[in-house]
């Protein structure tokens, strides 16, 4: 029949065509979706996919810092310095201590939030504390330290209870701050026009 050696000459002719032959003005490669329900595009070449920027970055002064809230903590907590738990209070006075030497260059340190404190909170990430049990913090942060930490929330109509949050569960609790012991990871605001020494931009190391 006619039809039938035209569909044969045309099989034919597009069996002698090479690959890229068959790419038509629209951008579909006709060998990708002949017999085929799916059409896929040709991949564009030279496409520049930009790296996720991590959140966390060391900044090699003992401090790290987090670049989604724009926050920097000091890379080890308070149970490392003292090896014991403190109150409230004390919590305090290691701030007003770090400010009056000026640790790392900075004299705004100060108990975090119950937000703030949450930001490095994560089950993908694990650390050690001093006991050796699994907290859920980035590995940049030094291993050795407590496993929650004071925060500056003060509970509402009882002004005697702070709140700390846990880096092993994520919950948080309130305890009274004369008599209850924890220990504390300061923080600070980042703010983009501060200055920064040659040497601290060579020593940045970012996290896994």
């Amino acid at each position: 029949m006619p039809g039938e050696e035209n569909l044969e000459d045309l099989e034919k002719k597009l069996s002698d065509l090479e690959p890229e032959d068959l790419v038509g003005e629209s951008g579909y490669d006709v060998e990708e979706w002949i017999g085929d329900d799916d059409w896929s595009e040709i991949e564009e070449e030279d496409v520049v996919v930009e790296p996720e920027v991590p959140q966390f970055l060391d900044n090699g002064d003992g401090t790290v810092s987090d670049s989604v809230n724009r926050l920097m903590w000091k890379q080890s907590d308070s149970c490392k310095e003292f090896g014991y738990g403190i109150t409230w209070h004390e919590a305090l006075d290691y701030c007003d201590s770090l400010n009056e030497k000026r640790f790392a260059g900075y004299d705004d340190w100060r108990l975090p939030g119950y937000d703030e404190a949450k930001t490095l909170f994560s089950f993908h990430k694990t650390n050690r504390d001093k006991d050796g049990a699994e907290l859920h913090i980035d590995p940049l942060f030094e291993p050795g330290g407590g496993h929650n930490t004071w925060t500056h929330e003060e509970k509402p109509d009882f002004s005697q209870y702070a709140m700390k949050f846990s880096y092993v569960t994520g919950n948080d609790v309130w305890e009274n701050k004369d008599n209850e012991y924890s220990h504390v990871r300061v923080v600070r605001e980042e703010r983009k026009e501060e200055w920064e020494p040659e040497w601290r931009k060579q020593t940045k190391k970012f996290d896994g």
